[in-house]
């Protein structure tokens, strides 16, 4: 496969006005909602579950939406040289950037193959997940052009690659689950050609490896600050949402499968980041899981939600022992997050139709 030659005009120099794509600029893609900032502080959306998690808020800090006017938000990943956050919205089949010293979002790639999760390598480029039509990950060189590091295993296409992390020795792990390719809104229905939903590890030789294989629609992923766990969200099969932790093995084999974290509580666990203390920040909201009986609303029977999902909307913390030490409530569901900023402490979180902030009293592992 030959790299595309990206247009830096076209992909770095679409801004729109305004801190997030204004209600006017996003009419004909998705809904501007309208957020304001609590005025007192300690923020009352910064819930304190254990008090182990008091250390981390920080008083006078409060949660901001820096952007807003997208379909569903994924894939957040910072870039310290420039300032800025890329993300994700994937329905729009496009990646978006913030730009800190500015507060304006621009659109930094369309026609993004319904690129899903992102992460920066080890040289600062951009390592993407393309979730449909190429179903591929990618990097972009600093020229601009794509290389293609994965799209087939064992001969046949890839589902539909979700999530993404590099670890230190420059190895590129992997999702890939089928939500991209199951359906028409994050990307193209096609027929699905793996037996398995795996996680897959690139080597630095550019092998690619099936590391899980006994997964249902793996998810998020991240790796202890230490890099001796592998920590994976099973979306489905177990029967809620879990967070399975595994030995990562000198060979690059992960062993000793255990649960760390069962969502019973219909929480959506989706992305999610490690920080260096090893806790986890995890997206949080409805699973979208039915009550077994309708009950009567506005004169119909209707089968309702087991949560409310503005009881659930937001980031889940836990502690390494997976225990829930805190909540962030945010007025939309949580996908995934990121720490960035210039001090590595800004917790960028990236929900339905928008994009959230905080200054936290941790930062992401490194």
């Amino acid at each position: 496969m030959h790299p595309k030659k990206l247009n830096p005009r076209r992909d770095f120099l679409k801004v729109a006005a305004g801190a997030g794509l204004t209600a006017a600029g996003a009419a004909a893609t998705a809904q501007s909602f309208p957020f304001s900032m609590n005025q007192r502080y300690p923020d009352p959306a910064v819930l304190i579950l254990d008090p182990s998690f008091a250390k981390y808020r920080i008083y006078s800090s409060t949660v901001e939406q820096v952007a807003t006017g997208f379909r569903w938000t994924e894939g957040p990943t910072y870039f310290p040289k420039g300032g800025y956050l890329l993300f994700s919205d994937i329905p729009n089949n496009r990646i978006m950037k913030f730009d800190e010293a500015t507060g304006k979002t621009s659109v930094f790639r369309e026609k993004a193959n319904y690129a899903n999760g992102n992460t920066r390598d080890r040289q600062g480029r951009l390592i993407t997940c393309e979730h449909s039509v190429t179903r591929r990950v990618t990097r972009t060189e600093v020229d601009g052009k794509i290389t293609v590091l994965a799209d087939r295993f064992e001969g046949k296409r890839l589902n539909a690659p979700n999530d993404i992390v590099v670890k230190s020795d420059d190895t590129i792990w992997f999702t890939d689950p089928v939500f991209g390719i199951n359906g028409e809104w994050e990307g193209a229905r096609a027929t699905r050609e793996q037996a398995n939903t795996n996680v897959f590890r690139i080597g630095t030789d550019g092998q690619l490896t099936a590391v899980i294989t006994d997964l249902v629609n793996p998810n998020g992923l991240a790796f202890s600050p230490d890099e001796k766990k592998l920590y994976v969200v099973e979306w489905k099969g177990t029967p809620n949402r879990s967070i399975w932790r595994y030995d990562v093995n000198a060979d690059g084999s992960v062993s000793n499968k255990t649960k760390l974290i069962d969502a019973a509580d219909q929480g959506a666990l989706d992305g999610f980041k490690v920080d260096r203390d090893g806790n986890l920040w995890c997206g949080w909201g409805s699973n979208g899981a039915l009550q077994a009986e309708a009950t009567e609303v506005g004169g119909r029977k209707v089968f309702q939600l087991k949560g409310k999902s503005e009881d659930l909307d937001g980031v889940m913390i836990f502690n390494p022992e997976g225990k829930a030490i805190g909540f962030i409530k945010l007025p939309e569901r949580c996908a995934n997050l990121t720490f960035g900023g210039p001090k590595n402490n800004r917790l960028y979180m990236t929900s339905c139709h928008s994009v959230y902030a905080l200054y936290v009293e941790s930062h992401g592992a490194v």
